[in-house]
């Protein structure tokens, strides 16, 4: 089974023209169709966004039925964070604090999403949505806190697993740490390896490579490209990067299998 997935620093929906128009947002996404949808900087209840939960208008107005929002920054009203929108059900999401030390609030939010569209496809993939700090030493600390976190470290190498969002990683030296150790590959590049990354920031005329997606486990990409539409060099201060994949099977037990299974155990 194919599967699409987008991410976007949506920048609260305040353009570059400096006007905040949710709708611009939810049209790019609209128009790319993607199972999934990665989005940083997302307000709730904040007043330079009408107070709006930007989460549920993005999932109400592209039609997505499950959401989740990971809430980092606390404001004077309202908080902003990450949130990761899906066609498919979220069986669980937890936000992971990466911040570090007395610098600005920043987490990941991991969600556990049930890929199942017939009566034997059915796979969870695990899914991390993050928002990396400014500073590079910062930022390699937060990858530390992330993969020694219990939601990661409980992973095994063949579950499909997803990490992407806003990396802030202009030098791409975070990319080695997750396709050389931990047996990612990025799917956010011109070509295979990390080397040439897409441009996505800023979007008018991007020269830094700061949005990536990496996967593992048993998905193949098929495609992967960077949006270029007239409307995101406006709508956001970044550019949304999109990757197809297949994604193999994890095949439903009868119920004959799990009782027999039981009872191997139950002898064991």
């Amino acid at each position: 089974m194919q599967i699409r997935v987008l991410s976007y620093n949506m920048h609260r929906a305040i353009g570059v023209d400096r006007l905040f128009r949710p709708e611009r947002i939810a049209r790019i996404i609209n128009h790319h169709q993607a199972d999934l949808v990665l989005l940083q900087e997302v307000d709730v209840d904040v007043p330079r966004s009408k107070n709006l939960d930007l989460a549920k208008v993005m999932a109400e107005a592209a039609d997505y039925p499950h959401y989740a929002t990971g809430l980092n920054v606390k404001l004077k009203k309202g908080k902003y964070g990450n949130a990761t929108l899906s066609k498919f059900p979220i069986i669980n999401s937890r936000n992971i604090n990466l911040t570090v030390g007395k610098r600005k609030a920043r987490g990941c939010l991991h969600s556990t999403i049930e890929i199942n569209n017939s009566s034997d496809f059915c796979q969870h993939i695990e899914v991390f949505n993050l928002h990396l700090g400014l500073s590079s030493q910062e930022r390699v600390r937060q990858v530390g806190l992330l993969i020694n976190s219990e939601e990661f470290t409980s992973l095994a190498l063949d579950t499909p697993c997803l990490v992407g969002g806003d990396l802030n990683d202009w030098r791409t030296l975070l990319a080695p740490i997750f396709t050389d150790i931990l047996n990612f590959q990025c799917a956010t590049n011109h070509s295979s390896g990390y080397h040439n990354p897409y441009l996505t920031y800023p979007s008018f005329s991007p020269t830094g490579g700061l949005d990536k997606i990496f996967f593992r486990g048993p998905m193949e990409l098929i495609r992967r490209k960077r949006c270029w539409m007239g409307i995101t060099r406006l709508a956001s201060d970044h550019l949304p990067v999109i990757a197809e994949f297949e994604l193999q099977a994890a095949v439903k037990k009868s119920k004959q299998a799990e009782s027999q299974s039981e009872n191997i155990h139950f002898l064991i």
